[in-house]
Formats: structure tokens, sequence, C-alpha cells
């Protein structure tokens, strides 16, 4: 069974770091691009980052360039997503997702989240 489970989320400050991290299992990590989401309330879901299986090319949304950091381990089956100078409106339930390619609207298989609060 094909598990994702997020954690690591939390209530930061403004300029505030967290580090999200997603734990999987159940088929094998390293043919998986790793994607990372996030939904805030009364707001479409967006893609965040992702890195890719082969080579471990990342993305960003331009929203958080140069703030987030995603990598990944593939000896501990885990994905990472650094985030720093958090702002206010990066509140929202975050998500990993895993697909063959990466994607920043839809992947196959994904976890149940976790929520990051960020006050001003």
């Amino acid at each position: 069974e094909v598990q994702l489970v997020e954690s690591g989320g939390g209530l930061v400050q403004a300029g505030g770091s967290l580090r999200l991290s997603c734990a999987a299992s159940g088929f094998t990590f390293d043919d998986y691009a790793i994607g990372w989401f996030r939904q805030a309330p009364g707001k479409a879901r967006e893609g965040v980052s992702c890195v890719t299986s082969s080579d471990g090319s990342t993305y960003y949304a331009d929203s958080v360039k140069g703030r987030f950091t995603i990598s990944r381990d593939n000896a501990k089956n885990t994905v990472y997503l650094q985030m720093s100078s958090l702002k206010p409106e990066d509140a929202a339930v975050y998500y990993c997702a895993a697909d063959i390619r990466c994607s920043s609207i839809k992947m196959n298989y994904w976890g149940k989240g976790t929520l990051v609060f960020v006050s001003s």
C-alpha cells in the first residue's frame, strides 16, 4: 500500500522557518518524483515545489522561490521542504504527492497533509 505521511507543520511567526517532511512507503521511492502542494481556506490547491526522481531537479512556484528548498533522501525514503522567511500567506495545509513526473497540477499518490500556521 502506498503511503505518504507529512509531518513538521505547526505555528510559526512571520519571518520564521519550518521544515516539513514527507515519509514514503509502499513503492519504489527512487523511481518517483515527489511534489509539495498547499491549500489555504477558500483557495485553490497550489503546486509549491517538486523534485524529480531521475536527476533530482527541483522546481518552485514563483511565490516561494528563494525562500523554500526541497530535497530528497533516497536512503530514508523521505523528502523535505525547508521553508524560511515565512509569510502569513504561506499558511495552508501542505500535502506531499508522488508520481512518475513532477506536475504542478495533479500527481497520483497523496498524503493527508500537515497544517502550517504563520502569525503576523
